[in-house]
């Protein structure tokens, strides 16, 4: 097919343009053109890059023209982030495109009632970013229903992959975290370490992404988490890291109002964030409609990310 990824080489689009590629497709990757990926690939030279500035395309109103000028079979949207930026694409594709993919994600769940959160759990999201993600949700799915867009929606948990900082078991992105744990010095965790985080690895993400393409006729019309296997607590997190790097994990606990005092404001915002929404989230309907099935647990994902973070002396031991 002519699939057009937005967005392709960010932090999923790197794993997934050379996917599509290495399946026959042919690949036109939408970019700002200001980063280069962040895994190399010899696949990069057989994609079309498209240099437009999203931002400003869609001031002008001309952005979901010009993606629809592309003329495309699939398009898959990693950068939408505003319900007018939804609407714009969508307004642009109807009738000229077979499928849009969406990426969403799972802060358009806010705190648990049940664990694993399904697909079909009532929408508590809280936060800019998660209120703004539902809204594009809803707004999706009812043009699928109303108008029958042709749209599905694959809902990531937190991004792990070589090349940037995965979530630490304080919940936040502080690479110290890595090297106190690698270092046999006390990690200190806010109330009782039993809040969650749901890791995915990029490459998992891009795996769905293309399940999603392969089963269009189930997957048209619905949105599906893409996550790990399972969740893990922070104190879990912390235990099974310390014992990666084969040393004890030496753990203190502090009631939030004093652990959020030890840390600076960017960590302690970025912790509350993750502990608030504490996810765990199933994924047994993308695994029986799409057939998603991730290569790598949370641990598994973070461990390799850490990996590379020790080799360019991030995380030192």
């Amino acid at each position: 097919m002519r699939i057009a990824v937005i967005g392709g080489t960010g932090h999923i689009g790197s794993y997934l343009t050379p996917r599509l590629v290495e399946a026959g497709h042919t690949v036109l990757c939408v970019t700002r053109g200001m980063k280069t990926p962040y895994r190399a690939h010899s696949a990069w030279k057989k994609i079309q890059e498209v240099a437009l500035d999203r931002e400003a395309e869609e001031a002008a109103g001309s952005f979901g023209e010009k993606i629809a000028a592309l003329d495309a079979q699939t398009v898959i949207d990693l950068t939408c982030y505003k319900p007018e930026s939804a609407e714009q694409l969508v307004n642009a594709l109807t009738g000229r495109v077979e499928h849009l993919l969406h990426c969403g994600t799972i802060w358009i769940h806010g705190p648990s009632s049940e664990v694993p959160t399904t697909e079909e759990a009532a929408r508590t999201a809280f936060g800019e970013y998660g209120i703004r993600k539902l809204a594009i949700e809803q707004y999706l799915l009812t043009r699928a229903r109303r108008d029958n867009v042709p749209v599905t929606l694959l809902h990531p948990g937190h991004l792990v992959g070589t090349g940037w900082n995965p979530i630490n078991p304080q919940g936040n992105f502080n690479p110290s975290v890595f090297s106190d744990l690698a270092q046999e010095k006390t990690l200190t965790l806010p109330n009782l370490g039993m809040e969650t985080v749901h890791h995915v690895h990029a490459d998992d993400v891009a795996q769905a992404f293309q399940c999603a393409m392969a089963r269009r006729s189930v997957a048209l019309g619905e949105s599906f988490h893409v996550v790990s296997p399972a969740a893990i607590t922070l104190r879990g997190f912390a235990e099974r890291m310390a014992a990666w790097f084969g040393k004890p994990a030496h753990l203190s606990f502090l009631s939030w109002e004093e652990w959020k005092t030890t840390v600076s404001e960017k960590d302690a915002n970025a912790t509350w964030d993750h502990i608030a929404h504490s996810p765990n989230c199933s994924i047994a309907k993308a695994r029986t409609l799409l057939g998603y099935a991730p290569r790598y647990t949370s641990l598994e994902a973070v461990q390799e990310a850490v990996a590379a973070m020790q080799s360019s002396g991030v995380v030192t031991a």
